[in-house]
């Protein structure tokens, strides 16, 4: 019987050390974010992150524990034969957990989760930022630590076990199991405290990427599936009517509209998402000189909102939340439930019903994210993507089709176009890794890319204005979401979601620039109050010229996190450790229960769908 505890004392210690020695290595990995980091940090990232590696120590017990208690009454078992083909699957999750999770980190800026699954369906896609020697070498580390991981846990399991015959023998032996098992499942559940585990307990120091070090890659994947889709029981922070309390009137309905934006109602639209194109690319927003000289020139000739604030951080949220105004949600993408996504509104939609017809162009795969789903769901007739360009201009960035070429194929429809009004959909995509573009102005490859796309603005705007077609158009640029630029912004700084958004065209009555606080998540209730059409379906869009939206605010979310932002400052909000990570200007806790409530009437109304 002392083989048999020995053995599981040494497989559990020998699991765990594999998930200790992976922090440093984690961390040296992302150097960007660890450059400041001392020998003490490395240990304290290890000491904390013993919670959960302790905790995925116990469910890999499981198995083997299960195992040694059956030998006692059989034991003729080969144990080793048994439990080879186990260990050859949990070496290789393990291993394909922390090369994923730490070579991703440095693009999401949070641990691995179940979001990865989102771009399963479409790998080409999900793997269009990395070069080929990029995957190759991760392929090959992870063949190599999924090799060296089921190499050490063969070679301390013994092929046979002495048996055990006498009863008292065999009584003791269950009695030691049944006590080793109790100690797995405090391992599993984190201890017998009230709280069981979650991420929030290795959280322990104001640097997020210390916390982000220490929490277990595979826990944090796993603790993400086990989320529940009853949306509705999520993030209940108020009892309902005190929910109720703090929400009335965030986005209130009715009012006078104060400003008249058109010299018509019924211009002809065109709303361009910006892949990625933060404010800090944009001078007149205080962002880098010489990135977009271009916007730069026609923010002077246009309304021009200077504090407008993108609601997510990936763009299959920012889709939803410019067209749908529905606001990103921290756990979920709402473009992936098709089921719930079709009972939005759409800006689409509400135009159909003035008489537009509507149509999408994006240069990628449609089907990424289930965007086609999407927009045809929400009132899109045509669908312009990759497979509608040739061969050639397919290859021409990463993701499909190259701006220039796409700027131009929208240029050429719109001048063919003899029926109005319409409305048309246009998302960027070169302002994205791998920033390789067709361009050379800056030496910065990442600016490049943006300068690049401010080019392709640039002409095409210019040629527009040449056109009959420009004076009865209205184009509205916006971006989807932010960029960390400069390094080390994270998407938890307020500042990644600060966004341009721009109105230009013939129909336009005069430049403005509109210094109001307002989200993306706006866009629909003000656009359609311009036109003179009803907008009260959309429930969280808020006409920002109206004489009712007197405390303007923004919402907007990371993964599991949130941040509220209005007049007396912002608080961002991380739901793993349950705690404030950010409050600028002093500590105010009305923004973070505004927040909560706006949160938790989200997912309530996310569960009714």
């Amino acid at each position: 019987m002392k083989k048999r505890l020995l053995y599981l004392l040494f497989l559990s210690g020998l699991t765990l050390t594999v998930f200790v020695l992976q922090k440093p290595l984690f961390m040296l990995y992302n150097r960007t974010f660890s450059i400041d980091c001392s020998l003490s940090d490395y240990l304290r990232v290890m000491l904390h992150g013993l919670k959960l590696d302790a905790t995925m120590t116990g469910y890999f017990m499981l198995l083997p524990w299960l195992g040694l208690s059956v030998s006692i009454f059989f034991h003729r078992i080969n144990l080793r034969k048994v439990l080879s083909p186990y260990f050859i699957i949990i070496a290789l999750f393990s291993a394909l957990a922390f090369v994923a999770d730490t070579s991703l980190y440095s693009f999401w800026n949070f641990k691995l989760d179940a979001m990865i699954l989102f771009y399963l369906d479409s790998p080409s896609n999900a793997l269009a930022s990395a070069s080929l020697q990029f995957i190759i070498l991760r392929i090959l580390a992870v063949l190599l630590l999924s090799g060296l991981y089921s190499w050490l846990f063969l070679k301390i399991t013994p092929a046979a076990l002495p048996p055990v015959k006498k009863t008292g023998a065999k009584l003791m032996g269950i009695s030691a199991m049944l006590l080793s098992g109790f100690i797995l499942f405090g391992f599993i559940r984190g201890g017998f405290r009230e709280s069981t585990a979650n991420i929030g307990r290795v959280y322990f120091s104001d640097n997020q990427f210390l916390n982000h070090s220490a929490v277990n890659p595979v826990f944090s994947f796993m603790y993400s599936l086990n989320i529940s889709e009853d949306f509705s029981g999520q993030f209940n922070f108020f009892p309902e009517e005190k929910r109720r309390e703090i929400f009335e009137g965030k986005y209130p309905k009715g009012g006078e509209t104060a400003v008249r934006l058109l010299n018509t109602d019924r211009p002809n639209i065109l709303i361009v998402l910006l892949e990625s194109f933060s404010a800090n690319f944009i001078e007149a927003l205080g962002g880098e000189p010489d990135v977009s000289p271009n916007l730069n020139r026609l923010t002077e000739e246009g309304v021009f909102f200077t504090s407008c604030y993108a609601s997510s951080f990936r763009t299959d949220r920012a889709i939803v939340s410019t067209f749908s105004t529905y606001p990103g949600l921290p756990t979920v993408s709402v473009m992936k439930l098709p089921v719930k996504s079709r009972t939005l509104p759409s800006i689409a939609k509400s135009l159909a019903k003035a008489g537009y017809v509507s149509d999408f162009l994006y240069g990628g795969d449609i089907d990424f994210t289930n965007m086609k789903s999407y927009f045809l769901s929400s009132g899109y007739r045509k669908i312009t993507s990759d497979v509608n360009f040739s061969a050639r201009e397919q290859q021409t960035h990463a993701w499909g089709v190259n701006d220039d070429i796409t700027f131009a194929r929208l240029y050429s429809e719109i001048l063919s176009r003899t029926d109005s009004p319409w409305h048309t959909g246009f998302l960027t995509l070169s302002s994205h890794e791998p920033f390789t573009v067709p361009y050379t102005r800056l030496e910065n490859s990442v600016t490049n890319a943006f300068a690049y796309t401010d080019e392709c603005i640039g002409q095409f705007i210019d040629k527009l204005k040449k056109t009959p077609a420009w004076d009865s158009l209205l184009i509205i640029f916006l971006a989807d979401h932010g960029f960390p630029y400069p390094p080390g912004l994270t998407v938890r700084d307020p500042a990644f979601f600060r966004i341009p958004m721009l109105w230009l065209g013939g129909a336009i009555a005069k430049p403005l620039k509109v210094d109001k606080l307002l989200s993306q998540t706006d866009l629909a209730a003000t656009l359609l109050e311009q036109l003179n059409l009803p907008h009260d379906d959309f429930q969280f869009s808020r006409d920002v010229f109206s004489t009712s939206c007197v405390s303007p605010f923004v919402f907007f979310s990371f993964n599991n996190g949130f941040g509220f932002l209005d007049s007396t400052g912002v608080s961002v909000y991380d739901n793993h450790p349950d705690r404030v990570i950010l409050e600028k200007p002093s500590p105010d806790a009305k923004r973070v229960e505004k927040g909560k409530a706006i949160l938790q009437t989200l997912y309530d109304d996310l569960g009714k769908r």
